[in-house]
């Protein structure tokens, strides 16, 4: 599909209706410009925070829509944003004065499930992709909050409940249908650019706008989950204690460790678990956490697609976000000190500190395997700041950096990307680790001009000129 240049207004970075009016005759979906109406639904994301305006929307319902906003942004010299779910905490999905590929329209899942694949545009939630599969009682390795944006997830890693049985969401990734920075529409799979398709996993939105994915599914239905809360009382032996659990969890037993405050403003300590294997397997791990004495016990057979959502009302819209993120492989005293000081005194009640762990079928996968690297046993730490107020943004903002030093020296080195804000390249180099100069030759190679680096961006080693 041939697209030529707008008017010269567009080189100005802004899109006439004129224009707009002409394009649109080439779509499937929706053009969306500056006070037309669904602009403002469209350019808002999960993070309240992020406020940005592009010059045009596009709401695309097919590959040929992000072939042909592809095209617009190359022919006028625009910025190039792609929003699925919405839910990255920077915002990346959407940036001033751009073209917004807009694909939360595109929500088709189909299950195959003889041969246990699920084929799924990148428009779905997690949400959107458990009602499919889990109807055949199948499922594939993904987040724990279900309006998370699937390819999003995806492509930067996807670490949830089941990722000691059945690895990472991108562990699971088999192929995918990408348009490049060109507006080419190509396969990444082990036969056909099989360099492609390692980036996809965990590279992020780096190489190209995914059209379609395909997943692995695996035999999920009932599981045995819920919390154990601890009080501020024994918040201490339960963090201690925690730790030699997470140690000990078979393949089968994943989980999550929260700090939080209460309504009354006193320091709570929650371990959720996920059992997918035999339930009368859990019972000795557990015993590890069940005798400190919980206050309260939740754990109990629920089904799979109920445990994914279970945590979705901690996350309403509307809310401002700013996080900071790393990983642990040790609980230790010190850590202790740090994580019951800071949450003690955390100025809002809806943030958190969490430890997911990743461990099993994940941990064992190789470094290099994938372009996500961060494998072997470990915790990833996220602060989850998030308030209501933008007049609090000072207050909240301050408190999560000091915690975030303040537990520097428990960290190692890397980040996990989904979790990465506006930190800059070096905290983007440490998301990749040991990966970074292949990734950085493999967009050498697909997106030459970093067309696509409005996101946590791998440059190019030779970026070539726009003009050229």
């Amino acid at each position: 599909m041939k697209v030529t240049a707008l008017s010269e207004g567009s080189r100005n970075r802004r899109v006439s209706a004129l224009d707009a009016g002409q394009f649109s005759g080439l779509l499937q979906g929706q053009i969306l410009l500056p006070g037309v109406d669904g602009y403002d639904r469209a350019r808002r994301v999960f993070n309240a925070m992020i406020d940005r305006h592009p010059a045009v929307i596009i709401r695309c319902m097919s590959p040929e829509d992000v072939v042909a906003g592809i095209g617009l942004a190359r022919a006028n010299g625009l910025p190039v944003t792609v929003k699925g779910g919405g839910h990255g905490v920077a915002g990346r999905a959407v940036c001033d004065e751009g073209v917004m590929l807009d694909l939360s329209s595109m929500k088709r899942v189909t299950v195959d499930s003889m041969e246990r694949i699920a084929t799924v545009e990148p428009g779905v939630t997690l949400a959107d992709l458990d009602r499919e599969t889990q109807a055949f009682g199948l499922a594939t390795p993904t987040g724990v909050v279900s309006m998370t944006g699937l390819a999003g997830l995806a492509l930067g890693g996807g670490l949830g409940w089941l990722n000691g049985l059945h690895g990472l969401t991108c562990d699971n990734l088999l192929s995918a249908e990408v348009v490049t920075a060109t507006g080419d529409r190509i396969i990444a799979d082990p036969d056909e650019n099989p360099d492609l398709l390692w980036g996809l996993r965990g590279g992020g939105g780096n190489f190209g706008v995914v059209t379609s994915f395909r997943f692995r599914l695996h035999p999920v239905a009932q599981v045995l989950a819920g919390a154990i809360t601890f009080p501020a009382g024994k918040a201490r032996d339960a963090l201690r204690r925690y730790h030699e659990f997470a140690r000990g969890c078979p393949d089968e037993l994943s989980s999550a460790l929260s700090l939080t405050r209460r309504d009354g403003g006193e320091l709570s300590v929650s371990v959720v678990v996920c059992h997918a294997g035999r339930f009368e397997n859990a019972e000795r791990p557990l015993r590890t956490l069940r005798a400190i004495g919980p206050e309260a016990d939740a754990i109990e057979p629920v089904s799979y697609r109920a445990l994914q959502s279970a945590a979705d009302e901690g996350f309403p819209p509307g809310r401002q976000h700013y996080w900071k993120s790393g990983f642990l492989t040790e609980i230790d005293d010190e850590l202790i000190d740090v994580l019951l000081d800071f949450v003690s005194r955390m100025p809002s009640q809806a943030s958190g500190v969490g430890l997911q762990q990743l461990h099993g079928a994940a941990a064992r996968v190789e470094p290099s395997a994938t372009a996500f690297p961060h494998r072997g046993q470990r915790y990833d730490c996220l602060i989850l700041s998030q308030w209501p107020d933008p007049a609090d943004s000072e207050q909240n903002v301050g408190w999560t950096t000091e915690l975030f030093d303040a537990l520097g020296p428990s960290l190692t080195t890397g980040v996990y990307v989904n979790n990465l804000g506006d930190e800059g390249s070096e905290r983007v180099k440490q998301a990749y680790g040991p990966n970074y100069d292949r990734l950085a030759t493999l967009n050498t190679r697909y997106d030459p001009t970093n067309g696509f680096r409005h996101n946590q961006n791998i440059k190019p080693l030779r970026a070539v000129s726009r003009a050229s």
